[in-house]
């Protein structure tokens, strides 16, 4: 195996190609621009490439030394990540829960604030990934949709959920008919191939025993149930939204439902712990309040 040059002249290397130049490098790195530059040097003699060139008064990266520097800042970006992990599982009193993006930040983070005010001294993490192994990202529980426990693992029921059409107030007020929303530009979400796509518009109009003889106006496609959320609240069409990501924004008449309709989703959303994720008093603590959180939002009877 070609063995790797030196760390510190890597090191070097990506902070040059983020800042643009060897000067800026040094400034953010709190070195000489000599010392800089030494290090370039010995990192191109390890790779026996030229990483830089000159284009007029500046210095930039040529393409091998862009190809290089991907690489590098993808590697070094793990191990930040790496480190990170290592000081929450040093740290008594961490954390540490990962969950789909949209659903943390349309439903869970929301509620926090109530749990950490009943627990100042513990700090808190929230990773929104799609990456389901708790293992991997080193986290303590992982909130997903329809996941299933790998061994070594617990899961528990949190609620099940349904689809319902939201919009902001500027676009339109309560329709007589689900028949009216197809005038209506709809949002539409589609996260495939990363995860499984909630209901379409097609779907719930079925459900909703409105046969649809035209094509639906959907101008624009989100990969992202919170981003899709977003874009509802800014006026510029209604969105199929999971009832527990809008709750509140109903509640707070930030969006309303044009028509009352719901569609269940196929699956549960699941809480996941790792075995030893209880060890740590907080965790316990943690779990309960969320599968109280989880009863709390089974999705309401909307017809």
């Amino acid at each position: 195996m070609t063995p790797l040059p030196p760390l510190r002249a890597m090191e070097i290397f990506e902070a040059v190609g983020h800042c643009g130049g060897i000067t800026q490098a040094a400034r953010r790195l709190g070195i000489s621009t000599g010392a800089v530059s030494q290090q370039m040097k010995l990192l191109e003699q390890a790779l026996g490439i030229s990483l830089t060139v000159k284009v007029g008064q500046r210095l930039q990266l040529s393409p091998n030394g862009q190809r290089f520097h991907a690489r590098c800042s993808a590697a070094f970006e793990t191990l930040r990540l790496g480190v990170d992990e290592a000081h929450r599982a040093r740290d008594p009193h961490s954390l540490s829960i990962s969950g789909l993006p949209s659903l943390l930040a349309k439903w869970l983070a929301p509620l926090m604030p109530e749990w950490e005010q009943q627990h100042p001294g513990v700090s808190v993490y929230l990773d929104s990934t799609l990456n389901e192994d708790l293992l991997a990202d080193g986290v303590d529980f992982r909130i997903g949709y329809g996941d299933s426990p790998q061994p070594g693992e617990h899961a528990a029921v949190l609620f099940h959920d349904c689809v319902v059409p939201v919009c902001a107030a500027s676009l339109c007020g309560p329709c007589a008919t689900p028949a009216a929303l197809v005038q209506l530009p709809l949002i539409r979400v589609d996260s495939r191939p990363k995860f499984d796509s909630p209901p379409s518009w097609e779907s719930w109009f079925a459900s909703a025993g409105v046969a649809v003889e035209q094509p639906l106006r959907q101008p624009r496609t989100y990969s992202s149930t919170s981003l899709a959320i977003d874009a509802a609240l800014l006026g510029q069409g209604v969105v199929l939204a999971p009832y527990a990501m809008v709750s509140g924004l109903l509640a707070s008449v930030q969006l309303l439902m044009p028509y009352a309709h719901a569609l269940p989703l196929a699956a549960a959303y699941q809480l996941r712990w790792s075995s030893d994720a209880f060890n740590k008093p907080q965790c316990r603590s943690f779990h309960r309040w969320l599968v109280a959180k989880g009863k709390a939002q089974q999705a309401p009877h909307i017809p």
